[in-house]
């Protein structure tokens, strides 16, 4: 007698990933572009003969297309490890090159820790760091940062986009208010670059990082408006103009060139299916769980930051992980603090509801089917947590 068939008592989930502000998977075309600088091609930039040559080549034209793209011809472009590296280094390096002179930095209580944290080393060189907070919707104004300055400002730094609400910040207002005063502004657009068009400069300086627009982890770079005084990051070689020393990864900087390229060659479009799933998702959600978005007014099209009543973030998200979906309650730079996050409280929330935060971002795998699975999901486990139901 035949065996009878015997039904699963559990059933394969697909996961669903929904933490693209974090990271995103190397598209395919992208590493096509690097295998042959990882293999045939594995010359240093920086020698001689022919290898040599095909990899400075490579660089040269990578920079170029980048320049393009981000900031346009009136800068320059340097490679750096990361966004952060390029964070610190605009903050560190423009305060060095002014050391004496003046003595204020003005950040945005949002802004990334990496300038946050820059401004405070730079605390043991005399400088002091005025914080500039967003109105309850997460928007920090222009005329915010106007009340802010003073003849002694050396360095403002208002990002583009923030990394954990999405909200887009009024950036070229800001640089004209700068540039009325004569300080130099620095813009944080490592959440905007292939989602917005930043071919005209939003500052004097911008940052940029690979692996937040499908290009490779371990490579980002600085656009900085040409003449502008900065000091070196790194001593000892004469790679990106004598100002950061130490070997060029060129797999990294062709990868970085060919993920923008796609990126802003599909923006319009993937901007448009992005932002429909995004806003499917937070419909069903927000309809059926007592919750609401984060900030509002411009956002970026893939991201829905949402806080939820009654369940705390950090258990929804561990709920989440055991259902196959990934979503996170903040930025990863500060995934492993344990008190709320200080972007939420600086726009008003209280310690609880800041903690009750998740956030969803969507990106170019992601399909319907995801969205509405993704948000069975969030449901389902919110109840499970004690959220409250609408």
């Amino acid at each position: 007698m035949a065996a009878a068939y015997v039904r699963p008592f559990y059933k394969i989930m697909r996961n669903i990933y929904l933490d693209h502000a974090a990271t995103t998977q190397t598209d395919p075309r992208v590493l096509a572009a690097m295998l042959p600088y990882l293999k045939e091609q594995f010359g240093n930039a920086d020698s001689r003969y022919a290898l040599g040559r095909s990899a400075a080549a490579a660089v040269l034209s990578a920079r170029d297309v980048i320049r393009l793209l981000i900031g346009g011809s009136g800068g320059n472009v340097y490679f750096t490890s990361c966004g952060s590296e390029a964070n610190s280094w605009a903050l560190k390096g423009v305060c060095a090159a002014n050391f004496g002179k003046k003595h204020t930095i003005v950040l945005s209580a949002i802004e990334h820790p990496s300038l946050l944290r820059a401004a405070e080393d730079m605390a043991v060189f005399g400088y002091n760091t005025v914080l500039v907070y967003p109105d309850g919707q997460g928007i920090v104004t222009a005329d915010a940062v106007r009340d802010a300055l003073s003849d002694d400002v050396a360095f403002v730094g208002v990002m583009a986009a923030n990394n954990e609400t999405g909200i887009i910040q009024p950036a070229s207002q800001i640089y004209e208010v700068c540039r009325s005063a004569g300080a130099f502004y620095f813009c944080d657009c490592v959440q905007a670059a292939g989602t917005l068009d930043l071919s005209s400069p939003l500052g004097d300086g911008m940052s940029f990082s690979a692996h937040k627009f499908y290009g490779p982890k371990g490579v980002g770079g600085l656009w900085l408006r040409r003449n502008t005084r900065i000091e070196r990051l790194v001593s000892g070689g004469q790679q990106e103009g004598g100002m950061r020393g130490g070997t060029t990864f060129v797999a990294g900087v062709v990868g970085m060139a060919e993920a923008l390229k796609i990126a802003c060659n599909d923006m319009e479009a993937e901007n448009a299916r992005v932002g429909r799933l995004r806003d499917l998702f937070a419909r069903r959600v927000l309809s059926s769980v007592r919750s609401r978005l984060v900030g509002s007014g411009r956002r970026l099209p893939s991201n829905a930051d949402i806080a939820f009543s009654g369940c705390r973030g950090e258990q929804l998200v561990i709920s989440l992980d055991m259902l196959n979906v990934s979503a996170s309650t903040g930025s990863a730079c500060s995934s492993g603090a344990s008190k709320p996050s200080s972007v939420l409280l600086a726009m008003g929330m209280s310690e609880e509801e800041a903690a009750s935060c998740v956030r969803f971002t969507f990106g170019r795998e992601n399909m319907q089917r995801d969205a509405e699975t993704a948000a069975d999901r969030v449901i389902s486990a919110a109840r499970d947590l004690g959220a409250h139901m609408l």
